[in-house]
């Protein structure tokens, strides 16, 4: 406990913060941090139906005596609050002989307002249930819960293989087994309630009454809000997490990691704080009692800011990477469990240009393993199978190109071209043949030329 004890004063009452939350307790908030009138941090719970206050004086010494627990008697008296109220005090060191007696007989004659002690030994203890870290005194986010990353009901490789059914020319079942690996990134789900009131001499010009619900990719570095989809995914899977077993998921998927969670609860909950009040903050017209004009800039306060709650799970982040002759193709998404939100499809994408998408046609190469856009697929002459442009061998018979799988190809059909009568030559050359009479003699007429006979 010794580095503990070289935290500040607002520096433990930020730790105790985090520990209450963690245990559970809702509505967690500091008090102001001047005049505190001897409370530090305010919170509720609800026992059997009925919702608690708890005035919490947190004691960064060495010893707490009998007048501390009695300062806090009275302020819980004085506190403003509908309902039941009980006391708490919480310090780093011991409570005198005299501090703990009087929080017993409180106790004993069922006082209204009761008072718990929490010392040392007991922050040890709880350091041991949350992941108190007593060395620095702060609380990793410690998470042994995560998302699904894969349907139980189907295969691991089930998303790729659905994403292949839309690619012609190639079969599902074909396909070799990709390269799958996950890795769990750290996500914390925020709820906060934002209660404020702006007046003027006029009256009241502006109310805030708002429940602010959003996801945070939480990894080391700056939070980060996730969008919509990602938010969504989360939210509707919270309650269908499983345990993070990564012993268990390296029989599942080749490759496995586990990232940390970046930053604490408190500086968690202080980011989100700032985020909401800059998002209530706006300008309000209203006209004052001189009947002029006003504009006056509304920011809710800190303290009109209240986190309910830090939610942290896993979110798995799915690549599965299959290797098809020449070409690479991944396809990333973030899972929970049937569902998916898609982060990189290399499937639905034309290996030669820029095509993506898919509302676009695809058609698989056998030759080299390509997956083309209908510009960068033709049909091989010989077999009258797809082929991409990237890989062909071509050569112009007539007036018209033809595409090969490989020079062994290109030479048969050379052959065979060679002994074909005059219309079925022209018949090669579809597009100018059938365009119209003149177009198909004048084309006999070059063919013949070509051949030497006129």
């Amino acid at each position: 406990m010794a580095v503990l004890d070289d935290l500040s004063g607002f520096e433990f009452e930020d730790l105790m913060e985090d520990v209450f939350r963690n245990l559970g307790y809702e509505n967690v908030r500091q008090a102001e941090r001047t005049a505190d009138e001897g409370r530090d941090v305010i919170m509720e719970e609800v026992v059997d139906g009925t919702r608690r206050a708890i005035i919490v004086e947190c004691k960064h010494t060495g010893t707490v005596g009998r007048p501390v627990v009695q300062k806090l008697h009275s302020a819980i008296a004085t506190f403003d609050f509908d309902g039941p109220k009980r006391g708490m005090v919480v310090t780093t060191g011991r409570f005198t002989n005299p501090a703990q007696e009087y929080a017993d007989r409180l106790q004993q004659n069922d006082d209204p307002h009761p008072i718990e002690l929490l010392d040392g030994e007991d922050l040890r203890e709880i350091a041991d249930e949350i992941g108190l870290d007593l060395y620095n005194g702060r609380i990793e986010i410690l998470c042994d819960e995560t998302l699904r990353p894969y349907d139980p009901a189907a295969d691991v490789d089930a998303p790729v293989q659905e994403a292949f059914r839309d690619i012609e020319n190639i079969e599902a079942a074909d396909l070799p087994v990709p390269h799958s690996q996950v890795t769990f990134r750290p996500v914390v789900a925020i709820t906060a309630d934002t209660n404020a009131v702006f007046e003027t001499s006029v009256g009241v010009i502006h109310r805030i009454n708002d429940r602010t619900q959003f996801v945070v990719h939480a990894e080391r570095g700056h939070p980060k809000v996730a969008d919509d989809e990602v938010a969504t995914l989360v939210t509707e899977n919270f309650h269908a997490t499983v345990p993070l077993d990564t012993g268990q998921l390296t029989e599942v998927f080749d490759d496995v990691d586990e990232r940390r969670f970046g930053q604490t609860q408190t500086e968690y909950k202080e980011w989100a704080v700032d985020r909401i009040q800059d998002y209530h903050t706006t300008t309000v017209t209203y006209t004052g009692d001189n009947n002029v004009t006003y504009n006056k800039t509304c920011e809710p306060n800190l303290s009109d800011i209240s986190v309910q709650s830090i939610e942290p799970v896993y979110l798995p982040e799915v690549r599965q990477t299959t290797e098809i002759l020449e070409y690479s193709y991944p396809y990333e998404y973030y899972a929970a469990g049937p569902s998916r939100v898609t982060l990189e499809d290399g499937i639905h994408r034309c290996v030669h240009c820029k095509t993506s998408g898919v509302d676009e046609t695809y058609t698989y190469c056998p030759n080299c393993g390509a997956i083309a856009c209908d510009t960068h697929i033709k049909t091989e002459r010989l077999e009258g199978e797809p082929v991409c442009t990237g890989c062909a061998v071509t050569e112009r018979f007539a007036l018209k190109r033809k595409y090969f799988y490989d020079e062994e190809n290109l030479d048969a059909f050379r052959k065979e071209y060679a002994e074909m009568p005059i219309h079925e030559k022209a018949m090669e050359n579809k597009l100018l043949a059938g365009g119209s009479v003149v177009a198909t003699l004048l084309l006999v007429v070059g063919l013949l030329v070509i051949g030497g006979i006129i």
